[in-house]
């Protein structure tokens, strides 16, 4: 079995943490230079803000009765990294998908425990961290995500859902849902589903994965066979598109040596920039990860991540790579012998909307010249064969100034920021 752990309305939340006031109020968090709206929480999606909405179009009567954040990504990679270390303490089998969710493996578990579980691992992720969570249960990734789906939307279920591949409840729940609501599917595999009249997840079930393999793709293939509770799929074959992409692999040998990371950081870097920019996308950070063999109890453990923001959405492979590097420098651990390690591209926004207005003309100049470069390697890449034209890994650049005008405090990671706590 597999459980998928995802902290609800996380960056709020994490907001929440350390501003209880906020609590019961209309929050949003608003992207890189308070551009748009990128988290929300319940409270300001009942007000109707959108997911995406620019900060100067939500109407003054909304603004009023909101309380509008900049992202504070130091926050939320600390925060991150505390959720998962609390993981880890409920199982060796970590792997986190998003900033906000990760993937546990449960072997060994009993299953008619796994429900109590569940709800154990939520109540000490809530003790820990202040973090609410949901958590999702199924014998593959596919189910376990519909699982969590599920356990949102359902408060009587207190967090947790169970699907089994061959239960009832499970046939219930892919009947009801959609397929483009399901996870690892893009909109236009969903539309061209439509026309082989398949609508729905239990529909996508029931279909020949042989000819959906030939019609679509070995990955919607994949689905089925996860589907029918067969697991089939890597986590890095499924970054869901315009939200995330994320580039890992495990060596091939234990190293700790911090110049094989940079390599490795450098190629996913500049893998997931390509797969960036071939769906049109920009990012907002870059979160890198590292973690040792969770199964060489002989070696010393040790797993870790960190975010860092971009000046401004970008696609350029110079940025990514040079913020990776610093996400690297600042995890890594001597005396560790690392076994995995990855480069995940968060708050993705499309190319083509994103606001160059809240840029310097000379910035919007630099980017433009930097997309040519871009499209440029590119085509030199897909002409002449992958890596080409490769990048070395960029020297330490001095932080990029950010207009974060509502930023809260770094209180995990900076010593100055401390929370405050007065004596009346």
């Amino acid at each position: 079995m597999i459980a998928l752990v995802d902290s609800n309305n996380f960056y709020v939340s994490c907001e929440r943490v350390f501003a209880p006031r906020l609590e019961g109020r209309a929050v949003g968090v608003l992207s890189n230079n308070d551009g748009c709206v990128v988290a929300r929480s319940e409270e300001l999606k009942a007000l109707g803000v959108a997911m995406g909405m620019p900060a100067h179009q939500i109407p003054a009567s909304m603004r009023r009765r909101a309380t509008l954040l900049s992202s504070n990504y130091a926050l939320y990679g600390d925060m991150s990294r505390r959720v998962n270390q609390v993981l880890g303490d409920f199982s060796p089998d970590v792997e986190a998908y998003s900033i906000d969710e990760s993937f546990v493996g449960l072997e060994g578990h009993e299953p008619d425990d796994l429900e109590a579980w569940g709800r154990r691992l939520r109540a000490t992720v809530l003790r820990d961290t202040g973090l609410p969570t949901c958590v999702g249960l199924g014998p593959t990734r596919v189910l376990a995500k519909t699982a969590n789906r599920v356990a949102k939307r359902m408060p009587g279920l207190g967090g947790v859902c169970r699907l089994e591949a061959e239960a009832s409840e499970t046939r219930r729940v892919l009947e009801a849902l959609q397929v483009h609501e399901l996870w690892g599917i893009a909109r236009r595999s969903a539309e061209r589903l439509a026309l082989q009249d398949i609508h729905t997840a239990w529909q996508l079930r029931q279909a020949d994965p042989k000819q959906i393999r030939r019609t679509f793709s070995v990955v919607l293939e994949r689905i089925v066979w996860e589907l029918r509770g067969r697991p089939a799929i890597p986590l890095e074959d499924l970054a869901e598109p315009r939200q995330r992409i994320m580039v890992s692999r495990s060596f091939g040998r234990l190293t700790g040596e911090l110049a094989d990371l940079r390599a490795a950081i450098r190629q996913h870097g500049a893998r997931a920039a390509e797969k960036l920019r071939r769906q049109g996308s920009l990012a907002c950070a870059v979160l890198v990860f590292v973690r040792s063999d969770p199964h060489r109890l002989d070696e010393r453990q040790y797993r870790n991540s960190q975010v860092v923001a971009l000046s401004g959405p970008s696609g350029d492979t110079r940025e990514l790579l040079a913020a990776a590097g610093r996400a690297l420098s600042a995890i890594f651990l001597e005396g560790v012998r690392y076994q995995k390690c990855g480069v995940m591209l968060l708050d993705l926004v499309d190319a083509e909307h994103h606001q160059l207005s809240l840029l310097r003309e000379s910035d919007g100049a630099e980017r433009r010249r930097g997309g040519q470069l871009m499209a440029t390697l590119d085509r030199l890449n897909g002409r002449m064969g992958r890596d080409t034209v490769r990048f070395g890994l960029p020297g330490e650049r001095a932080a990029w100034a950010l207009r974060c005008e509502h930023l809260s405090s770094r209180y995990t990671t900076r010593w100055d920021e401390l929370m405050r706590v007065k004596a009346r």
